[in-house]
């Protein structure tokens, strides 16, 4: 038994989810071999015990069949994630499988509370994770991460580039990290657009499962730069039930699919206020996310209740996600969606390569 001709008997079995073979999906974390005793651990999506347990089975009898010399197959499952295969991605980020922009066509939505906590959340998950504060006029992650000072400098080759601050699990880098509290950045699009260039390619980001950019509202020099340099992997928009909102993150929908950027779905922020009789007001109206998802034919990821803690979590540089139960199933679960949406456009895109439309 060989590392090759191990994969070669994985390459025969497909993911439950997903139905492609693990080693094209690059779900083979570890193979271990001690004489014939075989130890595999291996990704895989979010399935019942049950479906695992019968994928684990199927495993193991295919290894026997291939391979009667065997004595055991040990199977171990962590979550898997696919990686969005792109040589331009890889160039300018490389090492990092997934990119995705959290967006909203309207500012004061709560999009960066909402970035925050989907980062915390996928690297409570076991994930390595970075994220971009993208809003180079209005940077709030520093303060929502509690963090102060300034970032590293290491040197790269001949070449210095900046270390991201880390805190959560989380590796973040901010322009708000290299200026004055105190001093707003008057600067005109092109010094911005060069600014989040910088964060992508002068930053040691190493390996990461994903990249967050918590992006400016609007659909303007910011996005297009994104979408320009590096085609993403996905985006998820953010808005509020009310029509105001609403009309504006479609707009920000239509702007990702004019560059070819696929929306992995919609989340509903400062959906209801729960009463203290436990009845639901809807503040800003009801189910505008549900109805523009429906729309668009994408999925609702996540109705996120007007919550006292989300926004204390944000003031207080402790994501609630991290302090509250309610939290950390709301956000737990629209991270495992993400997922499940990334794993599924990554998959479907293996016959179907990126275009990058210029605009």
């Amino acid at each position: 038994m060989t590392e090759d001709k191990i994969k070669e008997v994985l390459s025969k079995i497909k993911e439950p989810e997903l139905n492609v073979d693990f080693v094209k999906l690059g779900f083979v974390n570890s193979i271990s071999l001690n004489g014939n005793d075989l130890k595999l651990t291996l990704g895989i999506s979010e399935l019942p015990e049950n479906v695992r347990s019968e994928t684990i089975e199927s495993i193991k009898n295919e290894f026997k069949k291939s391979f009667p010399e065997i004595k055991s197959v040990e199977v171990a499952f962590v979550q898997g994630i696919t990686e969005h295969i792109n040589e331009k991605k890889s160039s300018v980020l490389p090492g990092i499988k997934n990119t995705i922009a959290i967006a909203s066509g309207k500012g004061g939505v709560g999009k960066s509370t909402v970035a925050v906590n989907i980062a915390v959340a996928l690297a409570e998950k076991g994930f390595k994770v970075g994220l971009i504060d993208a809003d180079i006029y209005g940077p709030s992650i520093p303060l929502m991460f509690d963090l102060k000072g300034k970032p590293g400098i290491t040197k790269v080759g001949d070449k210095n580039k900046l270390v991201p601050m880390e805190k959560y699990g989380v590796k973040v880098m901010s322009i708000g990290f290299l200026m004055d509290a105190n001093t707003a950045v008057v600067w005109r699009g092109p010094m911005a657009s060069s600014a989040l260039k910088q964060f992508m390619a002068d930053v040691v980001w190493g390996d990461l499962d994903f990249l967050l950019f918590d992006m400016p509202p609007g659909t303007g020099d910011i996005q297009l730069t994104l979408s320009q340099t590096i085609p993403l992997t996905g985006a998820v928009i953010v808005s509020t039930p009310q029509e105001i909102s609403i009309a504006d993150a479609k707009k920000g929908y239509i702007m990702f699919e004019k560059v070819n950027v696929p929306t992995l779905g919609i989340i509903e922020n400062m959906s209801y206020y729960i009463n203290p009789d436990g009845s639901k007001e809807f503040i800003f109206g009801k189910d505008g996310g549900r109805k523009m998802a429906e729309e668009f034919k994408v999925n609702l990821l996540g109705e996120i209740p007007i919550n006292t803690r989300i926004r204390a979590g944000g003031d207080e540089g402790k994501p609630s996600v991290l302090t509250d139960k309610d939290s950390e199933e709301i956000f737990g679960k629209i991270a495992s969606d993400i997922i499940k949406e990334i794993n599924k456009k990554n998959t479907e895109r293996v016959n179907t390569p990126d275009v990058v439309i210029e605009i």
